[in-house]
């Protein structure tokens, strides 16, 4: 059965001022050009203006500089995009997970399971590990042993969490995610790698968010520590020993290096990568596929992305890279040269 609100009681629940019509319904989110007169929609960016002229959505969010730029019903917030999100949460619940353990499931020697939790066909529970309550393992998903998991935790199928990881409540982790594996530790010794076991675990704080094949390698000796309300995109590879600052946003294919610490409230756009043993201030953003080679101490934003051209210019460019250093000590000579004439004069 499809859900629908009006909007005064979407204002109810949410907050914010509803101006026109209140009593329209609404039962889904839209885009601007798409949306049908039962959605819902937003306006951030004023390039979309024109569409919120020709739309056809039955109300729309909009903030308080743009709550006179049109008479269809709307909703006014001091943040419309976040507003959307709750709209959409509140019109796109997931389904209420069934309690219980399908047959096919195997439980450790001593896991407790709350009553609450779900946990599906094939799932392997370790012994000794903790299930929280209303948590939902998917179809074959493996638990380690003596692993702790948390309250509201929501594991699609197939994700991986090694032995003695602990996973706070309200945690989201995708398909194919692995947390707690090994990190990449060798000793070289007579020519040969020594494996260095890795004796830490992964320790995941609250409301924390993970991409489909994202993968968290336990500590080497400490812990590896994501903490509370860390969103990490797909396909993110965070090494052994590395701690990530609360509220910290990361895109895809990023890779940070053992031992780094990000701070709070961080931005990193995607593929970019993160040496090893680094420190990373809190409130920093940094562009995708940057580079960071050495610690950022200041908050701000960073890049290092050589602008995209025709191959041929490309090429030419790359020539005079080569030769920078000398084309540098040139300069120098010159000036050096420059500065005796004039003193001659």
């Amino acid at each position: 059965m499809t859900v629908s609100y009006r909007l005064s009681e979407i204002a109810a629940r949410l907050g914010g001022r509803v101006l026109g019509d209140a009593e329209v319904r609404i039962s889904q989110v839209s885009t601007l050009e798409k949306a049908r007169p039962d959605q819902i929609s937003f306006l951030t960016n004023k390039k979309y203006h024109a569409q919120l002229a020709s739309t056809q959505a039955g109300a729309v969010i909009l903030g308080e500089a743009d709550a006179d730029a049109t008479g269809m019903p709307r909703i006014i917030s001091d943040n419309p995009y976040a507003y959307f999100a709750r709209v959409s949460s509140l019109l796109n619940s997931l389904p209420e997970a069934i309690p219980g353990i399908h047959p096919s499931a195997v439980i450790g020697e001593g896991a407790v399971i709350d009553a609450t939790a779900s946990i599906a066909a094939t799932a392997v529970i370790g012994a000794g590990a903790t299930i929280g309550a209303f948590s939902v393992i998917g179809a074959g998903c493996y638990i380690g042993d003596h692993a702790v998991i948390g309250s509201h935790v929501r594991l699609y199928p197939r994700v991986v969490i090694y032995h003695d990881c602990v996973i706070g409540d309200n945690l989201i982790a995708h398909s194919g995610v692995v947390i707690g594996a090994d990190g990449f530790g060798f000793a070289m010794d007579a020519g040969r790698w020594i494996k260095i076991p890795q004796i830490g675990r992964v320790v995941i704080g609250h409301d924390v968010e993970i991409g489909a094949n994202t993968t968290i390698d336990r500590g080497a000796l400490d812990d590896t520590v994501i903490e509370d309300g860390v969103k990490l995109d797909n396909q993110i590879q965070i090494a052994h020993n590395v701690r990530i600052g609360a509220h910290t946003a990361i895109a895809g294919c990023v890779g940070i290096a053992g031992s780094t610490t990000i701070g709070r409230y961080c931005r990193i756009g995607g593929s970019a990568g993160i040496l090893g043993h680094l420190q990373i201030a809190d409130h920093v953003e940094i562009a995708a596929f940057t580079l960071i080679g050495k610690s950022i101490r200041e908050a701000g934003s960073y890049a290092a992305i050589f602008p995209f051209s025709k191959a041929e210019d490309w090429r030419k460019n790359t020539v005079h890279l080569r030769h920078l250093d000398d084309l540098a000590q040139r300069i120098k000579t010159l000036e050096q040269e420059l500065k005796l004439l004039n003193s001659q004069h």
